[in-house]
């Protein structure tokens, strides 16, 4: 029998991305509702209910509302929301961060889809703090450049209309007062004493990002070696089937290098790169913003809470 399938907000970008992830999948059927009906609570229960698996792809309070709608029916619900990402009664949806993250995602009934900025910077950081080669207090910086798909419907639509303003042409720093909605999972996820320091900046391409966070000797009082990180990261991610740590460069092929940040867009992948040398090390991950960072995630838990190949459906 084919597991029965709600998008709760299926006309947002996410869910418009899940919906043709799915799509064309026979081991699925698709639960949906008319124009007229998708946002009316009692719709909305009752094709919650009638669910399998419900993705909620929604703002935050409206997300807090379907769980609440769901009540504590047998469904399992995949939330792409910042609602639940901090909350210790969910998965956080990342399951190669740990085999803990991937049990918990498997047995869970209610799963966290890290934020796309998140998961950038906690594939980096998360290794790094539970290996010990970065200590909790470590005042980590953070920088990330994104696709203008991460701010909704209505950046879209701005960046794309023809009579757009001459600066949404050129990148542009946001967040400048360091309240991003992704900090508070950033902190938590990774393990840190304090909030980092995170410097946003969206560009005028669709999807795929890079996020980079540098590790300096003079901040943190001891030299580390960049084989010494690259090695611990490929062995922490070893077998993964969608995280890869990627070889590391000779300094003439990292002087050479030009990091794009749009080469896995489309996809679930996740390319991890360490730059630098023992006094300045850089750590870069790179992956799509609409794939390991929303969609391609959602889609990944899916699976594995089902008990599935986690890679059914994705590239």
């Amino acid at each position: 029998m084919a597991v029965k399938i709600f998008i709760d907000g299926q006309a947002g970008t996410t869910g418009l991305r899940i919906h043709e992830r799915l799509a064309d999948r026979n081991d699925l059927t698709m639960i949906t509702l008319t124009e007229e009906t998708r946002k009316d609570p009692e719709a909305r229960r009752a094709a919650i209910l009638e669910s399998d698996v419900t993705f909620l792809c929604l703002p935050d309070d409206a997300a807090r509302e379907a769980v609440a709608l769901a009540g504590d029916a047998d469904v399992r619900i995949i939330d792409a929301s910042t609602a639940h990402r901090t909350n210790p009664d969910w998965a956080y949806g990342f399951p190669e961060l740990s085999p803990e993250h991937r049990e918990k995602i498997r047995h869970s009934k209610r799963v966290a889809v890290p934020g796309c900025y998140a998961s950038g910077f906690v594939s980096l950081v998360y290794p790094m703090v539970h290996s010990g080669l970065l200590p909790k207090d470590y005042p980590v910086q953070c920088f990330a450049m994104s696709g203008y798909s991460g701010g909704g419907k209505k950046m879209i639509a701005e960046i794309e209309s023809p009579d757009r303003a001459p600066e949404l042409y050129s990148p542009r720093f946001y967040g400048l007062a360091n309240n991003h909605k992704h900090l508070p999972e950033m902190q938590k996820i990774s393990g840190l004493e304090k909030k980092p320091m995170f410097t946003p900046i969206v560009d005028d391409y669709y999807n795929g990002m890079v996020v980079c966070v540098p590790i300096q000797a003079a901040i943190s009082g001891f030299s580390l070696e960049p084989e010494r990180v690259q090695e611990m990261l490929e062995r922490h991610y070893a077998g993964s089937n969608f995280v890869h740590v990627q070889p590391l460069k000779t300094p003439a092929e990292m002087t050479a290098t030009k990091l794009s940040c749009n080469d896995l867009r489309d996809t679930n992948q996740m390319e991890i790169f360490v730059f630098g040398d023992a006094e300045q090390i850089l750590l870069c991950s790179r992956l799509d913003n609409l794939g390991k960072g929303a969609s391609g995630a959602a889609v990944q838990c899916m699976n594995i809470m089902l008990g599935l190949d986690e890679t059914v459906g994705l590239l």
